[in-house]
């Protein structure tokens, strides 16, 4: 059997998993002050379009109301959610040398 063509090569359907930890730049309260900025966040619903994160902080959306439960939805292709860099301890990195 023929395979199916296609132009580009399938992606796969989500990149995130329940449980991931990831940052989202999104309006938050940081300090008793609302600031725009990345925030950490875990993953708590994924569907093949959308990403729903929750918070322990305050979240506001763009018109400026406050999330009651904390969880904002993002596309999976966003450029506003990401995975948390990796940072490497000083120990480490000076081992590097």
């Amino acid at each position: 059997m023929a395979g199916v063509p296609f132009i580009n090569p399938p992606e796969p359907e989500t990149t995130f998993e329940v449980g991931d930890t990831v940052e989202v730049y999104c309006d938050h309260e940081k300090g008793g002050q609302r600031v725009r900025g990345w925030l950490k966040g875990i993953v708590v619903q994924v569907d093949p379009k959308m990403v729903a994160v929750q918070f322990r902080t305050n979240v506001f959306l763009t018109d400026g109301w406050m999330v009651p439960d904390h969880i904002l939805w993002y596309p999976q292709n966003s450029p506003h959610i990401r995975f948390p860099a990796k940072k490497g301890s000083r120990a480490e990195m000076a081992n590097q040398d």
